[in-house]
């Protein structure tokens, strides 16, 4: 059965593309010149997105580098320790919506202090695959077609964030049983 699904996912996109062109050919589209016009058009909307990703990185690394997450995590330990929420790991929790770069340096650090297959390995591992960069995605997403007022799916995102943080916790929690002392 393995091999047949290694076989079916090497196949997959090849088949995918090949099907798109045969498709685009029997509707008599013209597939390169809509394929560069399109890539056109990406081209422009990367230039448009360029500020917002710049402003969003510049704010992430001086929130790191100045020191205001270790304050953050302090500031909200009693709300950690009543969530179960390892101090560990809560940075991650609170960089990821943010940074996926970010989140994921944070996981490495976590594997080379704990290890991958440790308690937190797995919460880290978790957490990482739970939840999405929220700013980064409304950035992208709203910037690239206008969007200004963004207010409730900004709310939704980070709400959606914090009950996958909770979530990982519980599922790791329900396999893995307490985390070890």
């Amino acid at each position: 059965m393995q091999e047949i699904l290694a076989a079916v996912s090497e196949w997959l996109l090849p088949l995918l593309i090949a099907g798109i062109m045969i498709t685009g050919f029997a509707k008599r589209i013209p597939i390169y010149n809509t394929f560069v016009d399109g890539a056109k058009s990406g081209f422009g909307t990367a230039i448009r997105l360029i500020p917002h990703l710049i402003a969003m990185m510049v704010a992430v690394s001086v929130f790191r580098a100045s020191g205001a997450m270790g304050y953050l995590i302090q500031w909200l330990e009693p709300v950690l320790h009543f969530l179960h929420i390892p101090p560990e790991v809560a940075p991650m929790g609170l960089l990821r919506p943010i940074s996926g770069m970010g989140s994921l340096a944070l996981m490495t650090d976590i594997f080379k202090t704990h290890g991958p297959d440790s308690w937190l390995g797995q919460l880290a591992s978790t957490m990482q695959a739970a939840s999405d960069t929220t700013l980064y995605v409304v950035t992208v997403y709203f910037g690239s077609v206008g969007i200004r007022k963004m207010r409730y799916a900004l709310k939704v995102g980070l709400l959606a964030d914090l009950a996958s943080v909770i979530g990982s916790v519980l599922a790791v929690y329900i396999l893995l049983g307490p985390m070890p002392k």
